[in-house]
Order: C-alpha cells, then sequence, then structure tokens
C-alpha cells in the first residue's frame, strides 16, 4: 500500500458528517470509543459494536447527552460470533438504516508476548478470530451495505509494533494488510474507499497492556489528538484508495 498522511489543507467542519451512517467496531475501546463519540459530534449516526452492554449504553448515554445524532448500539462478541451472526448483523442494519456509509475497524485483541516455542495455540486463534476473522466476515456481509451509497469508506487498523514475541497479533495485523489491499484493488474506481490507519504508539489499554514499564506512556497522544485524519477517512474530501494513513 502506499503511505500518506492528513492532508495539510483539510479543516474538518463541525457537521461534516452529517446524515452519515457509520459502523464502529471496539466501540468501547481506545480508538472505538474515541472515534464514535467524534464521529457523532461531526453529525453520523454511530452504530456502536461491542461484547460489553454496559460500556455501550454508556457512550450511547454520553452521544445523547451532546445534543448528536441518536447512535444504535449492536452488541456482539467477536470472539464467539458466527458467520450467520454477522449475515443477522448486516440484515438488521440494512431494514433500519438501508446503507452504510463507513465502516470502521477498530475491535482488536492484543494476546501475550511468547517465545514461538511456548507459543498458546489457544490464545493464536481466539486472536485470528477477533483480529481478522471478524474483519473479513463482517466487512463480506457489511460490503453490500457500504455499496449502497454513492461514495463510502472502509478503514482497518494496522500496526507495524510492537513485533518480537507478539507472533499472533502482528500475524492478524498482516493479515489485515493484504485483506485491505486485496478490497481496495477489487473496488477501486467504485465509490468504496478502502485504506488503513496505523496510528503508531497511542495512550490506550493496548498499549499500557504491551509495554506496562515504559515511562514513555505517559507522553504518548491520547486517540482523540488524531481525530482530523479519521474524520477525513470518513468525510467526503477522501479521495485516496488503497493507502495506509500515519499520524
Amino acid at each position: 500500500m502506499k503511505t500518506a498522511s492528513l492532508p495539510a489543507d483539510f479543516q474538518p467542519q463541525n457537521d461534516c458528517l452529517k446524515d452519515k451512517v457509520i459502523l464502529v467496531t471496539g466501540a468501547t475501546g481506545g480508538y472505538g470509543r474515541a472515534m464514535s463519540k467524534i464521529y457523532a459530534e461531526a453529525g453520523a449516526t454511530v452504530i456502536l459494536l461491542g461484547k460489553n452492554v454496559r460500556m455501550l449504553e454508556e457512550i450511547y448515554d454520553q452521544i445523547e447527552a451532546s445534543g448528536a445524532p441518536q447512535p444504535a448500539i449492536y452488541p456482539l462478541n467477536l470472539e464467539g460470533a458466527t458467520e450467520k451472526d454477522y449475515y443477522d448483523m448486516a440484515e438488521n442494519i440494512g431494514k433500519e438504516f438501508g446503507r452504510l456509509d463507513g465502516l470502521l475497524h477498530a475491535a482488536v485483541l492484543l494476546g501475550a508476548p511468547t517465545p514461538f516455542e511456548h507459543s498458546d495455540s489457544e490464545t493464536w486463534f481466539k486472536v485470528m478470530q477477533v483480529n481478522l476473522h471478524a474483519p473479513y466476515l463482517l466487512t463480506k456481509h457489511a460490503i453490500g451495505l457500504l455499496k449502497q451509497p454513492e461514495r463510502s469508506s472502509l478503514v482497518f487498523m494496522t500496526d507495524d509494533k510492537p513485533g518480537t514475541y507478539w507472533d499472533a497479533y502482528m500475524v492478524s495485523k498482516g493479515g489485515i494488510d493484504q485483506l485491505a489491499q486485496q478490497l481496495a484493488r477489487e473496488y477501486e474506481g467504485s465509490g468504496l474507499h478502502v485504506n488503513t490507519v496505523n496510528p503508531g504508539p497511542t495512550r490506550t489499554q493496548l498499549q499500557l497492556r504491551a509495554f506496562p514499564a515504559l515511562e514513555s506512556n505517559r507522553d504518548l497522544p491520547l486517540p482523540e489528538q488524531h481525530k482530523d485524519l479519521f474524520l477525513y477517512l470518513m468525510s467526503d474530501r477522501l479521495e485516496e484508495n488503497e493507502t495506509c494513513f500515519q499520524p
């Protein structure tokens, strides 16, 4: 994939996502939670997908209290979801909203750092399920909804860190890079733009779990500090396809 950063002249308007319907997976996590609120504040109707209903309801209440468009909640545990669950999800979203203008895959499972010889196969399969199989299945069944508008955006989160000993996590992210590239090429020339974001180290629970002893964690940017990039990727200004964006 090509690499790019946020266009220097992009300055989002307050309602730059007005009337858009955007599905965010991992909506209770670091980037998922932050971008769900930011998309809603920009005028989008956000579908919050996650496994923790209490946390989803908390984010729902925060968005509603802000005066943003009323969001929707779709509880789904990606670790145990079957293909029929994703089919049903797409059917339900289609009946309620008729389309998707954007899909942000923010759900992630880190696993644990382990020398390869001692790696745990159960952890491997869980990480692959959440980080690779779930985005594949969800996108497969949501692609028809993404093709309804004249233009739409599909965004995957990728990573080239933390590296050694994180075999399942890194292999799953490598698979996401390839999946995004294949989809971008297949739908090139259509209204669907497919891109990835490699945000780099950010102050999230994922970062703190991976590197709990790093003093530099406190100096890392919060997900909200990358909001303009994530707004651009869902906006009508987006032109790129098959591109990995880095803040």
